[in-house]
Parts: C-alpha cells; structure tokens; sequence
C-alpha cells in the first residue's frame, strides 16, 4: 500500500475488540431501519504515535443505503488515507444499486481493514477480504464474531435459511398465565416493561400478530416512545380467513404505517372481496397455503416475509401463536417479560396446549440472561 500517512502497530487484540465495540454499537443505530441490508456499524482510526484517533463513522442508513463503510469514509474525507478500518461485517464486493465498498476502501488508500465477520451473501462470501487483499490491504477477521453474529443474525438467517430471525415476545405473570379467563386482555407487567417492547419494536423490521389478538386487543402495534412514531415496523396480521375489521386500528392506519395480512390461498371466507376492501384502506393482502385445517403454513409465511425483504421479526401474538411458532421450532430468540404478580388458576397458559418447558425442552434454546425492569424481569432466550 503506497502513501501511508501513519505508521501501522503490530495487531492488538485487545485495541481491535475495544474499536469493534464501538462499531458494533454504531451499527445498532440503524436495527429496524436498514431491511434487507444488514446494518452495519463502521469506524476509521489512525494510529500514530500519540494515542489513536478515529476520523470517520458510519452506520448502514434508512432503507439500507448508503453503507456504512462508505458514510465512514465521506465523514473521514483524506484523513482515511493509511487508516484501519473497523467493519462488523465483510464489506461488499458486487455492484449493486450503489458500487462496491470494497472500491471505495482501495480508492482512499486505507491501509488496514478489521472485520467481525464473514458476509453469508452469496455475491460476497469472503470475495471482499480477497479483493482488499489483492489491493494490498491488510484484513484481520473475527473481532468480537460472536456478538456481531448476534447484530447481523436477521441478515444472516435470511440468506442461509430464507427466512427473517424470529424473536418470540412473551410476557407472563408469577403463576405461568398470559392473560385472563375468557380471553379478556390483562396487563401483566409494567410501564417500563412497556417501553422495553416499544424500542425492541423500532429495531424489528416487521410485528406479527395472530388474528385472535388482533380481535381481542384492537392493538397498533407502534412504536409510541417520544420521538420515534417514525421508527415503527410493518405489522403483520396471520389472517386465513380474512377477519380482520375494516374499523380496526390496524386498517385506520395502514396508509401511515404499513400493515400486512397474510391469508390463505384456498379458504372461502377470504374472498376476493374481502380482500379488496382491506386493500382500498392500504392493506397488502398475501396469501399463502395451509399446514393444517385452519392453520396457515408458517414456514411458508416466513419465506414470503423474507422475500419481501423482512429480515428481522418480532412476534407480539398470544399463547395460540406463541404455541404454533415453538412447535414449527421457528423461534430462534425469545424475549420473557415476567411479572411478580400472579392470575389465577383460571388463566390462559402462557402456551397454548404446551408446558412451558417447550420454550428450551428439546429446542436449542438457552437462557442468555436475566434483567430486571422495575419490579419486573426480562430473560433473554437464544438459539444455539
């Protein structure tokens, strides 16, 4: 690499994880915002013989464009010349809508590259390390992999599996119950529980929610912290024979946040009519076929999602949802809001028609960590 403005320091593996860090946490600014691109977090630094000094930050922008490494590099202008770039995921190497970052990067003469991981994308797939290498670019990989892997799991289930990275939300009181008898809506848990679900909305692509919640709750499905209406994702509805109400407030919305119906593609009930009613209020009508009477195909469901670019997705429905996504062993994390209060042995179970033990027994799902949240407790879930 010729015209390096900065003495380049033997790796420190201690120095690459504190900058990955950093870049991780920039790339999270744009969960939620970036689908069906990752959002990736970037950073340049010069080393010198003072202390290091980053000169360019970036993150993947709204609608997944421009990429990180390029906002980095526009922020850093020359002073990119003989820096290290830090990258959470393999820059890209392929002309897309915008040229490759991997150009980019050998045009501002950066000297080193630091990357968290391998890209899955079949147009990149470690033909971006070789590119910058074949510039005379030095590239480490594997800085912090596990929780970049972790930051880039709904880009990365999309393009292995063909399907988005399922969160499933549940929130349950001290006795095992998700709601009262008779169905009827129960709070269980608090406000600041509250405002837990609303920012893990923002940073989801997409909210699913089975029909009977729809039904039940009249819910919005928004985003409703102070400042980040903007921020909320598609709702999504399973819907096989096209029940929701017209007055609803999904329906009253959709023309301000976007609102899906997936229905199926043989019942009688879903008629043609029905569904253009739902699409003259903005509705997108989806159909897809059934696993079961009654029961659409929920792998089906999720493979369309994907299609549509959804690569992150949480599920807010009830225990017959919550039940449905666990034994098509779809659920690859799960968000459990425990409440200390209890309902009664007249409540609904938390699963409908499973113990609660089917959320890990015999699922490769573990227990991550436990957070309190006020009175309440989060537990993190993990797939394997």
């Amino acid at each position: 690499m010729t015209g390096a403005a900065t003495a380049m320091p033997a790796p420190d593996p201690a120095v690459d994880a504190r900058f990955m860090g950093l870049a991780l946490s920039l790339g999270r600014r744009g969960l939620g915002r970036t689908a069906p691109n990752p959002a990736v977090g970037a950073l340049l630094v010069r080393f010198g013989e003072g202390d290091p000094v980053i000169v360019g930050r970036g993150w993947t922008q709204p609608g997944g464009r421009p990429h990180a490494e390029t906002e980095a590099l526009a922020r850093a202008g020359s002073a990119a010349r003989g820096a290290t770039l830090y990258v959470t995921l393999e820059p890209c190497c392929h002309n897309g809508r915008t040229p490759p970052c991997t150009d980019a990067i050998v045009a501002a003469q950066v000297a080193a590259v630091v990357s968290a991981i391998e890209d899955p994308n079949p147009d990149v797939a470690g033909q971006g390390y070789a590119r910058l290498r074949a510039a005379g670019i030095a590239v480490r990989t594997g800085t912090l992999a596990e929780a970049a892997t972790r930051a880039h799991a709904g880009h990365i289930r999309r393009m292995r599996e063909g399907r988005p990275h399922l969160t499933l939300k549940l929130a349950m009181s001290a006795d095992g119950k998700a709601g009262a008898s008779g169905r009827r809506p129960l709070a269980i848990t608090g406000e600041r529980v509250r405002d837990r679900v609303h920012l893990m909305r923002a940073m989801n692509d997409a909210i699913l929610i089975g029909i009977g919640t729809a039904l039940a709750d009249d819910p919005s499905l928004t985003c409703r912290l102070p400042g980040m209406a903007g921020r909320s994702p598609v709702r999504i509805v399973l819907d096989s024979e096209l029940r929701l109400p017209l007055g609803s407030r999904l329906v009253a919305t959709a023309r301000e946040t976007p609102v899906w119906v997936i229905t199926s593609e043989t019942s009688e009930s879903a008629t043609t009519a029905a569904e253009r009613a739902l699409q003259d209020r903005g509705v997108d009508v989806l159909r897809v076929g059934k696993s079961a009477p009654g029961r659409l195909d929920l792998v089906a469901a999720l493979r369309l999602l994907a299609a549509r670019g959804v690569t992150r997705l949480m599920a807010e429905g009830g225990p017959t949802l919550a039940a449905a996504l666990i034994g098509a062993d779809l659920v690859d994390e799960i968000a459990l809001f425990r409440s200390q209060s209890t309902v009664g042995t007249d409540g609904i179970a938390a699963l409908e028609g499973l113990p609660l033990a089917a959320l890990t027994q015999p699922r490769a799902l573990h227990s991550l960590e436990i957070d309190p949240i006020g009175p309440d407790s989060l537990e993190s879930f993990v797939r394997d």
